[in-house]
């Protein structure tokens, strides 16, 4: 028998959807609502968004199959390390991961983790099949919908530095996340001129790449 009873319809998503539909409503108390959303759904994490640099250009050259062998690798190496480090995969969305960590220092590690496994990948293969990956992190207090999605500054900040701003072997971050890891021992950051919105800075993490 199982001890956990699946509700078909997300009961998040279902929630959500009518405080949203409450808050719509001629002279609704927005103020209010908005606090019960994020009473209700508010919670702090760590966000990754990963992107494969030059992948459009490898679809472009080597055809839908490629593409769907360079999703089916990455997946198969990052995936372990995600576990590895507590992380929690909400989604893909092509050859993009957003996942979800209780400490940004876990989600570093996992970002060093995941570029070392890509590293290891890569040589033994030709150029064209070379995982590439950019990394963006964020830190901070987030709407989050069940195990569906998550809503918030820092996620859009992230979402902006891993998918646009970062090149290859990249881990860039925000400023809460390197406000809370300070000076903690392993970890170091530069400055970035790139600050998404969102963020009041932006940095670079310094770490032993290929």
């Amino acid at each position: 028998m199982s001890l956990i009873t699946k509700i078909g319809t997300g009961a998040s998503q279902d929630r959500l959807e009518k405080l949203i539909a409450e808050r719509l409503s001629p002279g609704a108390d927005k103020t209010a609502i908005d606090r019960r959303i994020w009473d209700l759904f508010g919670e702090e994490w760590a966000v990754m968004y990963t992107d494969l640099s030059g992948f459009s250009r490898k679809v472009s050259e080597f055809g839908i199959i490629h593409f769907l062998q360079i999703i089916s690798e990455s997946s198969r190496i990052f995936v372990p390390c995600i576990d590895d480090y507590d992380g929690i995969l909400l989604k893909t969305e092509g050859d993009s991961m957003m996942v979800i960590f209780r400490s940004p220092a876990r989600a570093l590690e996992c970002a060093t983790a995941m570029q070392a496994a890509a590293k290891g990948y890569n040589e033994s293969r030709q150029a064209e099949e070379h995982i590439l990956l950019c990394v963006g992190i964020g830190f901070g207090r987030m709407l989050r919908i069940g195990d569906h999605d998550v809503f918030g500054s820092e996620v859009n900040a992230a979402s902006k530095l891993g998918e646009d701003t970062a090149k290859a072997w990249e881990i860039l971050v925000t400023d809460s996340v390197r406000t809370v890891i300070g000076k903690r021992k392993g970890f170091a950051f530069e400055p970035i001129d790139a600050v998404p919105p969102g963020a009041r800075a932006a940095y670079r993490l310094k770490y032993q790449g290929p």
